[in-house]
């Protein structure tokens, strides 16, 4: 996604949001989740530049990124209910 534009990027962002909403997901739920995905993906990059060092945030984006499917929402479900 590195040669994306901000205005792609918004839309991209947006139509999930459509479709989420469709299946009954309210904007409130799909900002939240949105908002820790991103967390886990700049915890990464900090990590991946040396900024931040290693973090649990960074190994569970690390582990989301490798998987599809229902294997995807099976580790996100495992991630979101994990306490640490």
């Amino acid at each position: 996604m590195n040669n994306v534009s901000t205005s792609e990027i918004v839309n991209r962002v947006w139509n999930y949001a459509h479709v989420l909403r469709d299946e009954g997901v309210g904007y409130g739920d799909y900002v939240e989740q949105l908002t820790y995905l991103i967390f886990l993906k700049m915890s990464s990059e900090r990590a991946e530049s040396g900024q931040g060092g290693e973090s649990l945030a960074a190994e569970r984006w690390a582990k989301l990124i490798e998987l599809d499917g229902s294997d995807l929402e099976m580790e996100y479900r495992h991630t979101l209910e994990s306490p640490r």
